[in-house]
């Protein structure tokens, strides 16, 4: 029989389209292929998000199907998708497949590939195995999902990554995983694989613009195509429809739909047309013993191998003949009823069961859901039954119901029930569980338990020791010169600690790879008279600019990334800004954010333990991370490879790596003030405009691994604070700027402001040009290049010909070091600093001042 006689199948039994009882009574039309009404019908979702269900015929989840037909579609669809890939490109593929209804689908597909290894999504969680990711699907009844792979390398390689979904509507869910796997493991090639492409004419060209998005190739195999076209008010009008024909009240001529939910199983529901209830005499529950091999997993939960795969095809016809065996002798229709997310198992059981029995037995395949759908009793509506039980597999999200549609009144002789160990509970077998719903209709049920894979937990990733507690967050005025509200600091002090080095002994050993940065302290930079008058006087100048950046990189962050952020800045230039977007916030929208500090270090990463106490303190998918300037991008590139190692490590998901920054003169970044390359007089100084907190410290006889990073508190500086007037000078320019705030933010909103990564760019250009040949010794930008000139043994200033008073402290701490200053047509940026190449202390004089190459 052909794909097309096969989709047809449900619809000649009947000659009754399973869609026309919906399409009648709202409206909703069905358009595109020939074949595409035999693949699918139409019933009304319980669901707030969408009025109506496409009901797949050849799924093997809501219809009971001949399991060779099910199998049968994804196989094909497997080998369709080896012949677009090649031979070669197919050996090195992964198939990803969705929890729930394409868990068997995307094993099919993975079968048909070729070896290549499989993992599905899934709602459950299990003890000793570590998120590897996670998803929301918006429209779903249920809508986390999880990544569990045995092996977390599964997901790791660089070959094709094929996606499994029973239907590619919108795209969104399918999307958005490639999306975030795409961060973590980039790969050159992805496939969407699904029975039915219903894209609406809006959606069908997303995918070609998020392949350009990512810069890889993203293909669409699909066993045939169509639109639904909703009229409006269609979810209302499928609402009030649900709500009518399952009314206590409704005539049964009516709304001919019932449930089976508080009956005895000596009094069931019969569930058929005119939804009448009556008595009859329940079946048997007998268990038939499967002998699963013990060294195949159940399903791909945690990844299924081409080995996996060999065992299992040995394995299933002596499996079959046992389950043969144990069917009554007169059994003429059969069902084998999955449960949820295994979907596969069953399917190959009875696919295998199917041809032992030969043309003797009609046996049919379909599985339990979570997914409520209203239950009709006409030849029109695809859902003519519904039986309701409680869940039986003590799910992480509470109880619940479940469902198993078109077995009652469908006149199987026997029901073989396939669930895992960790199903088989007493909830299964409760006068109200599923086993008594079945023998309520059926004469014979056998209830087959396959057992639950658990990794072996040698193999799988271990989380880190860690302490029973994390400490709570320094504050004010105990630690930083910042008011307690304003921010946490999630460091360790180190006050007492000696940790300042002469700048050239530092930059000697930095760059003869004797001692990383962050194991010493530079001398805090003491600024002359003259130096702090350009101080307060880039401040008077640029306070009104840096309120209208700081509100407008807040109304941003509210807009796109949370109504309630938390603010986590990167310390320590991070923190100015952090706390004056709290101010915006409260100011502008009388919020009261939460505000912490948190250490990164270029080359070791993010502080795990600060995320691993954000983790259990706030939700991962609030935090904001902020930081002041970018100059080429080094800190957003280290922020998103830390994050992806600790969402390895640990398992935790949600943490964004996008920076908010007030100015991204680098263009590194979407979440900014302006890309104005301006000074930030926060830039000028060290710890005396940063709450008197010094650049945070990570050496391993100072900080173990179960504490914060460090950093010191300078109380001794007290006297030379400019902190609060910083906040306060900005502060004060709130009222002035919140209409230039609204239409620049209103601006950005609609703006692209895909990143460009021009400054890297530049700076790797920069640093062919003038034979540095290290791109961590250029800091382009004025922050960048003030950092330089305080804390570093600068070479040499660039600066863009005709730059004004944005450089006057530049200037003079380059008068005061000896570093020429030389202008620069076409520089991307204000100014870029070059850190002395090869650095030895024969680089400076006598005097302290450079000595040029």
């Amino acid at each position: 029989m052909t794909d097309r006689a096969h989709a047809a199948h449900a619809e000649e039994e009947t000659g009754v389209w399973s869609g026309s009882w919906v399409a009648e009574r709202l409206g909703v039309e069905l358009t595109g292929d020939e074949a595409l009404t035999g693949l699918l019908g139409l019933a009304l979702r319980r669901n707030p998000k969408r009025a109506h269900l496409l009901v797949s015929n050849v799924l093997g989840k809501h219809v009971p199907q001949s399991p060779s037909v099910v199998y049968g579609h994804g196989v094909a669809l497997g080998r369709r998708v080896r012949e677009l890939l090649g031979a070669e490109a197919a050996e090195r593929a992964v198939v990803l497949g969705y929890a729930e209804t394409a868990t068997g689908l995307g094993h099919s597909v993975a079968d048909g590939l070729g070896p290549a290894p499989y993992l599905h999504s899934t709602r459950r969680a299990v003890a000793g195995v570590a998120r590897a990711g996670g998803f929301e699907e918006s429209h779903s009844h249920a809508t986390s999902h999880l990544l569990l792979p045995q092996d977390p390398a599964l997901l790791a390689g660089d070959g094709p990554m094929v996606l499994v979904d029973d239907e590619f509507s919108t795209g969104n869910t399918v999307l958005n995983t490639i999306r975030a796997l795409h961060e973590r493991y980039p790969r050159k090639r992805y496939v969407v694989v699904a029975l039915v492409d219903m894209r609406s004419p809006a959606d069908t060209g997303r995918l070609d613009d998020f392949a350009r998005e990512i810069g890889a190739r993203v293909d669409l195999v699909t066993t045939a195509s169509g639109t639904v076209r909703l009229p409006p008010g269609v979810l209302e009008k499928g609402q009030e429809l649900v709500a009518r024909y399952e009314s206590p009240a409704a005539d049964p001529a009516v709304a001919p739909t019932t449930e089976a939910t508080t009956e005895a199983a000596t009094e069931p529901a019969t569930e058929t047309a005119g939804g009448s209830t009556g008595a009859a005499s329940p079946g048997s529950v007998e268990r038939a013993d499967l002998r699963w091999p013990h060294d195949v997993p159940d399903g791909g939960r945690h990844g299924f191998t081409a080995a996996d795969r060999d065992r299992l095809e040995s394995a299933l016809p002596g499996m079959a003949a046992r389950i043969a065996e144990a069917l009554p002798a007169r059994a003429r229709r059969v069902l084998v009823l999955g449960f949820e997310e295994l979907m596969y198992a069953p399917l190959r059981l009875a696919q295998a069961l199917e041809q032992a029995v030969g043309g003797d037995v009609d046996v049919r395949y379909s599985t339990t859901t979570r997914s409520p759908v209203l239950a009709v009793d006409d030849p029109g509506y695809a859902i003519r039954t519904r039986l309701v039980f409680p869940a039986h597999d003590d799910p992480a999200d509470g109880p619940g119901e479940r469902y198993a549609y078109n077995v009652a009144g469908a006149g199987f002789d026997a029901v073989i029930a396939v669930v895992d160990s960790a199903a088989d509970t007493p909830a299964l077998h409760a006068p109200d569980g599923l086993a008594a719903r079945l023998a309520a209709h059926v004469p014979h049920v056998l209830l087959a338990v396959v057992p639950s894979y658990v990794p072996h937990t040698s193999h799988a990733p271990q989380a880190p020791e860690r302490p029973p507690m994390l400490p709570e967050p320094l504050r004010g005025p105990a630690f930083s010169s910042y008011a307690p509200d304003e921010v946490g600091w999630l460091l360790q002090d180190l006050s007492d600690v000696t940790l300042e080095a002469p700048t050239e002994e530092r930059e000697e050993a930095i760059q003869s790879g004797g001692a990383h940065y962050a194991e010493s302290l530079p001398v805090e930079y003491q600024p002359s008279e003259q130096y702090q008058e350009l101080f307060h006087a880039a401040l008077e100048s640029s306070a009104a600019r840096l309120a209208r950046a700081v509100g407008a990189v807040t109304e941003v962050v509210l807009a796109e990334r949370s109504p309630r952020p938390v603010l986590v800045s990167l310390a320590r230039a991070g923190t100015p800004v952090g706390v004056l977007m709290r101010r915006w916030a409260q100011f502008r929208h009388g919020l009261d954010l939460p505000h912490y500090a948190v250490s990164i270090v270029r080359g070791r990463g993010i502080d795990a333990n600060a995320l691993r106490w954000l983790a259990g303190h706030h939700d991962p998918a609030d935090v904001v991370f902020v930081d002041g300037w970018t100059g080429k991008g080094a800190i957003t590139r280290e922020l998103a490879t830390a994050l992806r190692d600790f969402e390895a490590s640990d398992g935790v998901t949600g943490f964004s790596p996008e920076i908010a920054v007030l100015a991204d003169p680098g263009s590194c970044v979407r979440t900014y003030g302006t890309r104005d390359d301006f000074l930030i007089p926060s830039a000028c100084l060290n710890s005396t405009v940063s709450g008197l907190i010094s650049r945070t410290v990570l050496r391993a006889d100072l900080v173990g691994p179960h504490d914060f990073h460090g950093a010191k508190f300078y109380r001794e500086l007290a006297g030379a604070d400019l902190s609060p007037a910083f906040l306060d000078a900005v502060s004060a320019r709130f009222p002035d700027v919140t209409e230039s705030v609204d239409a620049h933010a209103k601006d950005l909103l609609s703006a692209d402001r895909t990143p460009t990564w021009e400054g890297w760019a530049a700076v790797e250009r920069i640093s062919e040009e003038y034979g540095i040949h290290d791109v961590n010794l250029v800091k382009p930008g004025v922050g960048e290049t003030t950092r330089v000139m305080l804390r570093r043994v600068p070479w040499k200033v660039l600066a863009r010909a005709g730059a004004g008073a944005d450089l006057d402290h530049v200037r003079l701490l380059a008068e005061q070091r000896g570093v020429p200053v030389e202008e620069v047509a076409d520089l991307p940026y204000t100014c870029v600093g070059l850190i002395h190449p090869q650095y030895t202390r024969g680089a400076t004089g006598a005097d302290g001042k450079a000595v040029t190459l």
